[in-house]
């Protein structure tokens, strides 16, 4: 039997169960947190992304429930180095297990390795995502390597001759003084 899940409202228990994948592309602009921190225009940038259900019974008998994501966007950024806005690879694969409530995820955080959930029938995937993409935003975005070559020299030959050229005031005093300035 196969069933149909919603990404807005996915029973991710029935999901893991099944075993189910869903996969998507959607426009950046249906993320509008992630879309306020572009720099630059979202217009026909996609966010792709693929969840994976996933029932694991340990060896005791007891059954976890687990939602493996994979997603990748360009979000257009400012580089520090070159300030040019180019969209810059966010990549995100990520595994949450699934405990029933709030409480159980709060008192199993710190012990756990792996980033704990509440289990809902009710399940915002695209709200995972958007929240995932957003902590992958980079403090401070810059490109590997610069498309424009960046001035490596605090001034230019132009400032150096343009310094040059100036008179200093103090020889100009100097000049005065000697021209016969009474002592």
């Amino acid at each position: 039997m196969s069933k149909d899940f919603s990404v807005d409202h996915l029973d991710v228990k029935a999901f893991a169960q099944a075993g189910a994948t869903l996969t998507g592309s959607d426009p950046l602009s249906h993320y509008p947190r992630l879309a306020q921190e572009a720099q630059g225009p979202v217009d026909g940038l996609l966010v792709r992304w693929r969840a994976e259900g996933e029932l694991h019974t340990e060896a005791d008998g007891v059954s976890h429930v687990w939602l493996h994501l994979q997603v990748d966007a360009d979000l257009p950024l400012t580089c520090q180095r070159c300030l040019q806005i180019d969209p810059m690879p966010l990549q995100v694969e990520r595994s949450f297990r699934f405990v029933a409530d709030e409480a159980t995820a709060e008192a199993l955080d710190d012990e756990a390795e792996e980033d704990l959930l509440a289990l809902s029938r009710d399940f915002d995937l695209h709200q995972l995502i958007e929240d995932e993409l957003l902590m992958e935003l980079p403090l401070v975005p810059r490109h590997e390597t610069c498309p424009a070559e960046l001035p490596m020299q605090s001034s230019s030959a132009d400032f150096e001759e343009a310094a040059a050229e100036k008179t200093n005031p103090f020889a100009m005093l100097q000049g005065l003084r000697k021209n016969g300035a009474p002592d």
